[in-house]
């Protein structure tokens, strides 16, 4: 049974419901990386009364949308239309939930293309480097393989297999939200209070030191450095103090990496930072690509950028503006529909209730600079390192590693 949320917005011409089923490729079994993904596609692809050539009909005919993504911690499958066919529209989410074909034909294409998308994501030097990094950092945690699964498991995974994940699905606990009553939800101020009293907890990063490096080889111009650790799980106190490091290290160009790294020195191709929402322990990631003359300069100024992290607090100028940053991509995040909605289901299948702009930015604002450099010391100081590059730079690098970490 759905747990149904109604948010009460300001009145658009369109209606989007978004359904979250908790728990996604984290409950892939061993050997099967990747069904979840597949099960996901294979929903949207018929359902009681549509076979999937009728359903996408229907669906166009009335100008919608119908989308499903599988992450993590949650399945995420939505549907949006204008309001006077909403109603039409709304009860596809309950049959293709409850009631889909699950056709073996359909079940074999679906197979294929998740095979296609992961040799594709494989000549991509970029996912392989992260991949990599993931290994070492969650070694055998769900987070630690890609939400599409592996060619090996997927060519392994049977239309049998998929029905089986199928029953265990309908077992999972699911969300509906939807900024139109027609759901019959409840104002997300007032709903279901209960679920929300989970306990915080901080992250778990207790791990293998010995194995904090990795590196890829490739014939490529191109190296990719990504450090970090795993940091803490959306219900921590932890959180928001990490995101102003966030927004201090990657937001606009007055961020500390874009300052150093291409205003400065001008030696990098991309960068960034890399901090989802995450129901575990979430990743904090710091990545970068530079020429392959330019690597060992890169990892220098990285190695140094981050012991400062990790021995001087922010100044108080630094601090305010890494604030007032994040509470803007808080503000901005917030223009789309799709977004809010899907935000706020994701965090209620978390337990965690939804606060006020108000109370958010009040929370970011007590955050300070000491709050910070505790959480740098906890998470950074033993920080993990994946390169994808020429295979003699890399082992350079792995023995300034050495000598540095």
């Amino acid at each position: 049974m759905l747990k149904r949320y109604f948010l009460d917005n300001k009145k658009r011409n369109f209606s989007t419901a978004s359904v979250w089923i908790k728990g996604g490729s984290n409950l892939d079994s061993v050997g099967q990386k990747g069904i979840n993904k597949i099960l996901s596609s294979l929903l949207t692809r018929g359902c009681e009364g549509f076979n999937n050539f009728t359903l996408s009909e229907y669906i166009e005919s009335y100008g919608a949308e119908l989308n499903q993504e599988v992450f993590e911690d949650g399945i995420s499958i939505s549907i949006k239309s204008l309001n006077e066919h909403f109603s039409k529209l709304l009860p596809l989410l309950d049959l293709i939930i409850n009631k889909p074909i699950l056709s073996e034909t359909e079940f074999q294409k679906v197979k294929k293309s998740s095979i296609d998308l992961i040799k594709r994501e494989k000549e991509n030097p970029f996912n392989i480097c992260f991949e990599k990094w993931k290994k070492i950092v969650y070694s055998s945690h769900p987070y630690a393989f890609n939400t599409i699964g592996n060619v090996i498991d997927v060519s392994r995974i049977t239309y049998k297999d998929v029905l089986e994940e199928y029953k265990n699905f309908r077992k999972r606990e699911m969300y509906i939200i939807s900024n139109n009553s027609v759901i019959n939800g409840q104002n997300l101020k007032t709903s279901n209070q209960e679920i929300f009293n989970e306990k915080l907890v901080s992250g778990n990063y207790d791990l293998n030191p010995l194995n904090r490096f990795d590196f890829i080889n490739n014939d490529s111009n191109q190296a990719i450095i990504m450090i970090g650790n795993q940091t803490c799980s959306r219900r921590s106190s932890e959180y928001l103090p990490l995101k102003v490091l966030e927004s201090y290290l990657s937001y606009g160009m007055s961020a500390a990496l874009f300052k150093l790294f291409r205003e400065k020195n001008g030696i990098t191709y991309d960068l960034g930072v890399f901090n989802p929402i995450r129901s575990d322990n979430a990743p904090f990631l710091v990545y970068l690509s530079v020429s392959n003359k330019n690597a060992l300069f890169a990892f220098e100024l990285l190695t140094s950028l981050w012991k400062n992290l990790l021995s001087n607090p922010l100044i108080d100028s630094e601090i305010f503006l890494a604030k007032e940053k994040l509470k803007g991509s808080f503000l901005l995040s917030n223009q789309s529909l799709d977004e809010i909605l899907h935000r706020k289901i994701q965090l209620i299948s978390y337990g965690i209730n939804p606060i006020s702009e108000e109370e958010l930015n009040s929370k970011i604002d007590k955050i300070s600079p000491l709050d910070i450099l505790k959480l740098t010391n906890k998470y950074f100081s033993k920080p993990f390192i994946s390169i994808s590059g020429n295979k003699k730079i890399c082992l350079e690098i792995k023995n300034k590693w050495n000598r540095d970490f």
